[in-house]
């Protein structure tokens, strides 16, 4: 078997046992006394992240420089990176919840790239010009590495969102992520009502919890697992999000170097550089507040959902426009 048809083999498999994996974590979700279920889905995105590295490893043979060159070879390399910080929130807390929404992310970005994408796109091409920088390798990936941190992040803010309803609720103890998931206190508020009641509770991860209530008016009070997985959710956000925001700061110090020494300018205000500047600011936002203001709950969690949009449009959205500096194709 050559490289080409490893290649074709490893891309289908890829999306392959992302979709079963999807299946898996979903089933798990909704059925969660059934064993295994939990093993069986991180076995599928550990398997999935070995495919995608054989991918873009048989990808820098064959073509002799860092995979990242078009938008087929850079969607992979976000699955992976998806994948990888999966398995790094997955080890944080075992919780279905969080397969459950990263699964089919990385399942469509795969499909996306091995079933969507012309054939003439798939194939390995040899660099223009002015990618023939080793900044591509330190610019470009880490780049990318960031933007699946912050989309896994992000995924697990949306996922708090979904678990509390939307209610507003404070994570007492544990606003900046330093307290893990011990001694951390929750609170609902209810339409700026009174505490009724002060109930305190055990959970199942061992945290003590004080639900605050109002009288019945309010909306139907979440349950103690939900607090708690509620709680994890938050903690694991907060974490890929701090990993993310790091490495986002980083790429766009290398990109602005890179960028001096190929057009003379440090920044030029292209489409490329505004939207990563405006991501860097969304989830810099989204730390600030959490760290210095004390913000817990939902309101962060609002903030960092918001960012995976914004990071989409960074990622993919300017690059349909076909303008700016970045305009090599759909490398980026």
């Amino acid at each position: 078997m050559n490289l080409v048809s490893l290649q074709g083999w490893l891309d289908n498999a890829a999306f392959a046992v992302l979709f079963v994996t999807m299946l898996v974590y979903w089933a798990g979700a909704a059925f969660p006394t059934v064993p295994y279920l939990q093993t069986a889905g991180t076995t599928g995105m550990a398997i999935a992240n070995l495919c995608i590295a054989g991918l873009l490893g048989a990808r820098w043979i064959e073509g002799g420089y860092f995979p990242l060159s078009n938008l087929y070879e850079s969607l992979f390399f976000v699955a992976w990176g998806i994948t990888a910080m999966h398995l790094l929130a997955e080890n944080m807390s075992r919780s279905r919840l969080v397969g459950a929404v990263t699964a089919p992310v990385a399942m469509g970005i795969a499909a996306f790239a091995a079933l969507s994408l012309p054939d003439a796109m798939q194939h390995s091409e040899p660099l223009v010009p002015a990618l023939k920088s080793n900044w591509l390798m330190m610019h470009v990936s880490v780049m990318l590495l960031s933007y699946a941190a912050l989309m896994v992040g992000a995924l697990m803010a949306i996922a708090f969102l979904i678990v509390t309803r939307g209610q507003e609720v404070e994570l007492r103890g544990s606003s900046v992520g330093t307290g893990g998931f011990r001694d951390a206190r929750y609170r609902i508020k209810r339409a700026g009502q009174a505490v009724d009641t002060l109930e305190p509770l055990t959970a199942s991860t061992g945290n003590t919890a004080v639900l605050e209530t109002a009288p019945a008016v309010a909306a139907a009070p979440l349950s103690p697992q939900r607090l708690s997985l509620a709680d994890t959710l938050d903690n694991i956000s907060y974490r890929i999000i701090g990993l993310g925001f790091p490495l986002l700061t980083i790429g766009i110090i290398a990109g602005a170097v890179w960028a001096n020494e190929a057009w003379g300018s440090y920044w030029s205000w292209d489409p490329k550089e505004t939207w990563a500047l405006i991501t860097w600011l969304v989830f810099a936002a989204y730390l600030h507040a959490r760290i210095t203001r004390g913000w817990q709950g939902r309101r962060p969690a609002i903030l960092a959902a918001s960012g995976f949009l914004v990071v989409w449009v960074c990622y993919l959205g300017v690059n349909l426009l076909g303008k700016g500096l970045h305009s090599y194709g759909w490398f980026l």
